[in-house]
């Protein structure tokens, strides 16, 4: 596969080949400390093609939710599901992982004719799938789902989690495992949406000093 094929092309492939309704899904949130893990699923038009749509994380987060709408009104069909951290200590992340993505696939309102799946599992998931490692960077409906999904976790941080539990610095940090969240963990102590299982090594290591 040539390096200069854009996204829409790699997606083009399987339209080529027959394929009606390609749905791309990704996932946002696996490796927070705390709250829920997001994911999207996108079935977007076979001659749709945005340049500014790629990995999530190669975007600010200004444009990020500037494509947050587009994609959504673009689509012929998306979904959006979570999973919180009281699934995700008891299944486990990869697990609620791709709870999540299955959720997000079984929401949609149209039924796909293949679905790729940005990473490399797809155990629990509809078939037929493809495993596309790198996806986000590689496919445009796996990067319009990796927006989708992010959007909608950064919002939840900043809308549900900041306001709850305003002492923790969600809005900074979204969960992740930064220096000032960490800090703020050995001052205050873990919160109720803190992942419970995530937070082992950080405690133990705060025992043992």
């Amino acid at each position: 596969m040539s390096e200069a094929m854009n996204l829409a092309e790699f997606d083009k492939q399987f339209i080529q080949d027959g394929v009606v309704y390609l749905a791309g899904v990704d996932e946002a949130g696996r490796g927070p400390l705390a709250g829920a893990v997001f994911a999207a699923a996108v079935i977007l038009p076979a001659d749709f093609y945005m340049e500014e749509i790629n990995d999530s994380k190669k975007l600010t987060e200004k444009k990020r939710e500037a494509l947050f709408p587009i994609i959504k009104e673009k689509a012929l069909a998306y979904a959006i599901a979570s999973v919180d951290e009281k699934v995700i200590d008891e299944i486990n992340i990869l697990n609620a992982t791709m709870l999540a993505m299955r959720q997000a696939i079984e929401s949609l309102s149209i039924q796909p004719d293949m679905i790729l799946v940005d990473g490399n599992q797809n155990r629990t998931l509809p078939e037929p799938n493809l495993c596309v490692k790198g996806g986000d960077a590689k496919s445009q409906s796996i990067a319009a789902a990796s927006i989708l999904a992010k959007v909608a976790r950064d919002r939840y941080c900043k809308e549900v989690l900041a306001k709850e539990y305003p002492e923790y610095g969600f809005e900074k940090h979204k969960g992740y495992g930064s220096k000032a969240h960490c800090e703020i963990l050995r001052k205050l102590g873990p919160s109720p949406v803190h992942r419970k299982s995530f937070l082992t090594k950080i405690l133990a290591k705060d025992e043992a000093e």
